[in-house]
């Protein structure tokens, strides 16, 4: 018994390799070896479900995450989408690249409504890259990466559920976050779109044919009711109408008055399906959640992240240096791990570090937020692109082969954010949220 005690800690890492290995889900690795670690210390088995009450059940900010996953769900299934590329279309179709241009920018205003860069990808982004395939007007491989890099701008520009996650770790303020991300993701999206036009001219994209001046008006009023979301979201949080959980709610509110009244193509047969996928998602979720609070509870009695910050002290280590080695170091975690695990499990490690050595916490959430996007279209994890794979028929290869032009400038939009903190930090100081 003894000996199980002292060596609790590596145990409970073998037993949750160990499970993963198995094929189970990470959340109930996390779990069952947790419990398992709680036995073996001596301590009290009632501690891991006290955590999760506490940890997820009783925090507010955690009931934002099935909140903006259900409106996702309702713009998705509420074919919303189509009047939102009618729109894209008619504002930036006629730029060089112009179907790129309009996945980029459809990619923006969708992420004002889901948070997430799957929804992206699988709702709206299904339908660009099909157009954009259509006649060959552009490979394969092209649209495919072009997709999945518009997508990353998801979870940047709010809401983002990766930052709801970020914020429960950290004791930060989720309108914060939401407000730093609003100018890297702006930023981004111009830096791409650029990118694409030079692209377009060196490679030969054809040009979408203007659209008609007495159409465009039709096409803003239907489109109008849904460009309000993340105005409304915003505009709620930044006055002090709402809290950013509260702004969860009105968001899913207000997806499901604009379907199923505002455009008539919601009903009750598709509203149970959005419910019941919203289900699906929410407790995969929420399994990773309460895995994270337990482990989290378990690194925290072990004292591992006062270990590392001993370790960075004892190499003397500038602030610059960390943040350089934080960024390399979730680049390649990204490779093999999802953006749930590398968030709850890794991230509380090193959150009382850069605290320690003077790193805003906010300006470090959305750092590495954009990180863990990256990871998003990264061979060989990638989710993003088996997603594409799987619903647009692209051959992974030719996507790998395209993405590494986008990955450079992720990278490239990454180093900016990282050193230059204002890009970040400047929107939510004018909103005084700072």
């Amino acid at each position: 018994m003894e000996f199980l005690a002292d060596n609790a800690l590596l145990i409970m890492l073998v037993i949750m390799v160990g499970i993963t290995i198995t094929g189970l889900p990470f959340g109930l690795a996390m779990i069952v070896s947790s419990v398992f670690y709680l036995a073996m210390a001596g301590r009290d088995v009632g501690l891991a479900a006290e955590n999760v009450l506490n940890g997820v059940f009783g925090n507010f900010v955690a009931l934002a995450v099935p909140l903006f996953i259900f409106a996702a769900n309702i713009m998705n299934a509420g074919k919303i989408s189509d009047r939102l590329l009618n729109f894209a279309l008619a504002m930036v179709g006629r730029l060089p690249g112009g179907l790129a241009q309009v996945n980029i920018l459809t990619s923006l205003i969708f992420s004002g409504m889901s948070g997430s860069a799957i929804s992206d990808a699988a709702g709206v982004g299904k339908i660009i890259t099909d157009m954009m395939m259509r006649e060959n007007r552009y490979p394969r491989g092209f649209a495919g990466a072009m997709t999945a890099a518009s997508a990353v701008v998801g979870p940047i520009f709010p809401p983002s559920i990766p930052m709801v996650f970020y914020a429960l770790i950290s004791s930060t303020s989720v309108g914060a976050l939401f407000l730093g991300g609003v100018v890297p993701a702006l930023l981004f999206c111009v830096i791409l779109g650029v990118a694409v036009a030079i692209m377009a001219k060196v490679r030969g994209f054809p040009v979408e044919a203007p659209t008609a001046l007495k159409a465009i008006p039709l096409i803003i009023v239907r489109a109008f009711p849904a460009l309000l979301m993340p105005v409304i979201l915003l505009g709620g949080i930044y006055s002090g109408a709402f809290t950013p959980t509260e702004a969860a709610a009105v968001s899913a509110f207000y997806a499901l008055l604009l379907a199923s009244f505002a455009y008539r193509v919601l009903g009750f047969r598709e509203l149970m399906g959005v419910v019941r996928d919203t289900v699906q998602t929410t407790c995969v979720v929420t399994i990773v959640l309460c895995g994270a609070f337990i482990f989290n509870y378990v690194v925290t009695v072990e004292q591992v992240p006062q270990a590392v910050f001993s370790l960075f002290q004892s190499v003397e280590m500038e602030t610059w240096q960390f943040l350089l080695l934080m960024n390399l170091l979730y680049l390649l975690m990204g490779c093999v791990l999802d953006v749930s695990t590398i968030m709850l499990v890794v991230t509380p490690l090193f959150i009382p570090t850069a605290a320690a050595m003077g790193i805003d916490l906010h300006h470090l959430g959305v750092v590495l937020v954009f990180n863990m996007m990256i990871g998003l279209i990264t061979p060989p994890y990638g989710i993003l692109l088996f997603i594409i794979k799987a619903l647009n028929g692209i051959p992974l290869g030719e996507m790998i082969r395209e993405t590494w032009f986008f990955m450079a400038l992720l990278i490239f939009m990454l180093m900016l954010l990282t050193f230059f903190p204002a890009l970040s930090l400047w929107l939510p100081r004018a909103a005084g949220m700072l």
